[in-house]
């Protein structure tokens, strides 16, 4: 089982700036995963930007209205869900991670059982096991292939009345 931990000194929020990621040369799936999420912390910022920088994370399949509609579902005031994957961050402190950003991608035995997939493993503060993305390759990058980890976590701090 393999882990890679990525660590950036901000997040993006444009094109641009993911492109100047030493990372977005994709050419590991660990560091597509990781530059997922990234990326999709910025979409209670701009939700625009964001499904721009996940078309380029995306390659050739940009993102369908369906996984638009998909992330809209799953982070519209739930925001904090995409940085619990960052080291530091937990419920108790509202999802607000350490800095510089840091997140491990890890796999396992069953992540590369079809040819040219790799599904990876990111642990969320608030949840008690890893959740998978899906990542595809073409010639030498991979890809986002699907956005699997955006499911409910624990509620931070803030919002929980039984906190």
């Amino acid at each position: 089982m393999e882990k890679q931990t990525f660590v950036f000194d901000s997040l993006p929020k444009s094109v641009e700036e993911l492109k100047a990621i030493r990372e977005s040369v994709l050419t590991t799936p660990f560091m597509t995963a990781a530059l997922s999420v990234a990326v999709l912390c910025n979409y209670e910022n701009d939700r625009d930007v964001t499904y721009e920088m996940l078309d380029f994370l995306k390659g050739p399949q940009p993102l369908s209205m369906m996984d638009k509609q998909f992330i809209r579902d799953r982070l519209s005031g739930k925001g904090y869900k995409t940085f619990s994957y960052f080291a530091g961050s937990g419920p108790q402190n509202n999802y607000v991670p350490s800095q510089p950003y840091t997140i491990t991608v890890s796999d396992n035995p069953y992540s590369y059982t079809n040819e040219g997939y790799a599904t990876l493993y990111l642990k969320s503060s608030g949840a008690d096991s890893e959740r998978p993305v899906t990542l595809r390759r073409k010639g030498d990058q991979w890809f986002l292939w699907q956005i699997t980890f955006l499911s409910d976590i624990r509620t931070p701090a803030k919002d929980d009345p039984w906190a």
